[in-house]
């Protein structure tokens, strides 16, 4: 039995979600029946990070296994042909019995995108989170740097979220403007559910306060999520890239790329 990775590219838009779901159309459910096309037997697909209903991924990994003998060409544009124009495999490639795309990530990197200006997009609206009020990106970071380490992240956390501990450890957290769009990036070695947009939700809400920064580091020692901002529209966000050891030879988007689709 072989062990293979892929990275999937998906706009989210019109899906519930990476996962499975009985009664509605998931990514998972699409590149599992797109892979099995291929294999000619039915494949599981292990993501390295799950996905809300609505979000996005430049670079999802996923792994599967097989007994078929194809190329890695074979696999990418055979799974294409398969799948709705939303998603689409960018690489495949065979891996170590060992690999596992969720358990193996040492890093996972998201991207948050905000139209910060008076007028919405038609075309950027599931793309972006429409903020009409002006956001001082500037300010935003600072008060994101309260963030970085290791902390327990209970005020970010949804009350749907089923993990045992809510201590996460942040090592970039970064937020920024480039002509009407900012934009936050932020790496951790695990995520919360919501976590990322309850963080950016809570940022934009504290631009009221007369200390971003200081009123940040009050709800994180809080660990109260009635006193963080409203949880982000799921269209901003945009699952990056995960970060592997290198061995495994997983190729990584390049980070410096501004922005997607705009």
């Amino acid at each position: 039995m072989l062990k293979l990775a892929a990275l999937v590219e998906y706009d989210g838009t019109g899906f519930s979600g990476w996962q499975s779901q009985p009664h509605s159309a998931s990514i998972q459910d699409a590149v599992q029946s797109a892979l099995s096309f291929v294999a000619g037997h039915p494949v599981t697909a292990i993501c390295a990070g799950r996905t809300d209903a609505g979000v996005h991924a430049a670079a999802q990994v996923i792994h599967f296994e097989t007994d078929s003998q194809r190329t890695p060409r074979a696999w990418v544009l055979g799974a294409n042909t398969r799948l709705p124009s939303a998603i689409a495999l960018h690489w495949a490639g065979e891996v170590a019995p060992d690999f596992h795309a969720r358990h193996k990530a040492e890093r996972r990197m998201y991207r948050y995108y905000i139209l910060n200006r008076s007028a919405r997009s038609p075309l950027q609206r599931d793309r972006t989170a429409w903020i009409h009020r002006p956001l001082d990106a500037p300010v935003l970071h600072d008060a994101a740097q309260v963030l970085l380490g290791e902390h327990d992240f209970s005020a970010f956390r949804s009350v749907e979220c089923q993990s045992k501990s809510a201590v996460r450890k942040i090592d970039r957290l970064t937020v920024q403007r480039s002509g009407d769009y900012v934009w936050l990036e932020i790496r951790a070695t695990a995520f919360l559910h919501h976590m990322v947009r309850n963080i950016v939700g809570t940022l934009i809400h504290l631009m009221d306060e007369a200390s971003p920064r200081q009123a940040m580091q009050d709800i994180l020692q809080s660990g109260n999520r009635r006193r963080a901002g409203p949880t982000a529209p799921p269209g901003g966000l945009f699952f990056w890239q995960a970060e592997y050891p290198a061995g495994y030879g997983i190729p990584m988007r390049l980070a410096d790329v501004p922005f997607i689709g705009l």
